[in-house]
């Protein structure tokens, strides 16, 4: 079926695929707009933290920019998900402030709350409230293309916020980096993740029918892939409509690996996806090695899953990349639109009533 062109178009009816195969050119398109943006003169750039304010896509791409940054950054990155922000944010916190919609109504409460604070602010949105307000307030603020779903706008949401890091200093300069990750998602697209790869040969394919009609549950590590198995969750559940879970070695040895055990009626359709990288920590990667073999006596599945290219970035992005195909071609066996999101837009309709 995932072989079937037409099969696909027919529940496709969106045209998700063409989002996700056209990623590596969003990824050129938002380099060049974080190239391209330019602090005001009189804009204070020091700071002894940094807060990026973001949820749902918005905020997967500051989390990944969070961990992919832990090594080389001189002072602190936080992401906030919540209406207010910690007691720490003060005039010496630059706030990010990023949704995609520019009406994430939890990242507005907390602009004004970092806006109160007298915190140094930019803003990284398509429009909406919050690009009014950085207007108002005279708020630096990164204008990205409208039209995605947000979840399909990773690359605007993370590559200018990387390129604003390292304006700034906080991180070397990033071009040549992005040039190869770039270059790594194209060459992973056409050998083994795209619409035309077939199946024997596309991984991602395979992976989503692995875990067909199964509970996806996805490890990582701590290091720098940590928030690469939320997106894979959060993928799963926006494109796939399928629930899934993820937690991170090497906590889940302290608690989580015992309760592998029941109920039993769960886990006989549960399914496990480890993803590594050539960087995790040699005793996060003995641990998985271990779990792994802990899966295989309790006859559980498990799928590894790793990552592809010379450098961090790149790494991070293939991971990044998989997730995203193995979602779209899960939500065609799950014969459904991986597009809309039904029950995020009545939410946000019932919220609006009070």
């Amino acid at each position: 079926m995932l072989d079937d062109l037409k099969a696909i178009e027919k529940y496709d009816a969106s045209d998700m695929l063409e989002l996700i195969e056209s990623f590596p050119e969003q990824c050129q398109d938002a380099k060049h707009i974080g190239g391209e943006f330019e602090l005001p003169k009189n804009f204070n750039t020091n700071c002894k933290n940094i807060v990026c304010i973001g949820l749902g896509g918005s905020g997967i791409g500051a989390d990944i920019g969070r961990s992919y940054v832990a090594d080389d950054a001189k002072i602190p990155l936080f992401v906030n998900r919540n209406y207010t922000l910690p007691n720490f944010v003060d005039e010496d916190t630059l706030v990010v402030a990023s949704s995609y919609s520019g009406n994430t109504e939890e990242v507005l409460s907390a602009y004004r709350d970092a806006r109160d604070r007298g915190s140094k602010i930019i803003v990284i949105t398509s429009g909406g409230k919050l690009e009014k307000n950085a207007q108002i307030d005279e708020a630096p603020c990164i204008k990205i293309p409208a039209g995605f779903p947000p979840r399909c706008a990773l690359g605007y949401s993370f590559f200018p916020l990387l390129i604003l890091l390292s304006k700034i200093g906080i991180i070397k300069d990033q071009s040549l980096l992005i040039d190869d990750a770039i270059r790594v998602l194209r060459k992973i697209k056409n050998s083994r993740l795209g619409c035309k790869v077939k199946y024997k040969d596309n991984q991602a394919k395979r992976i989503a029918s692995e875990i067909y009609g199964k509970l996806p549950v996805i490890y990582a590590g701590q290091d720098h892939v940590d928030s690469i198995a939320t997106r894979w969750r959060g993928q799963l559940a926006e494109n796939s409509k399928t629930l899934a879970s993820s937690h991170l070695f090497p906590e889940m040895n302290h608690n989580e690996v015992v309760g592998w055990e029941n109920p039993k009626t769960i886990l006989r359709n549960s399914i496990v996806i480890m993803l590594r990288d050539a960087a995790d920590h040699p005793r996060i990667s003995k641990r998985m090695d271990i779990t792994r073999n802990i899966f295989k006596k309790d006859r559980i599945k498990v799928i590894e899953v790793r990552s592809f290219g010379k450098e961090l970035l790149a790494r991070i992005f293939s991971l990044i990349y998989i997730g995203d195909f193995v979602s779209f071609y899960l939500a065609i066996l799950n014969g459904i639109d991986p597009t809309p999101v039904e029950r995020v837009a009545y939410l946000k309709k019932e919220l609006c009533k009070s």
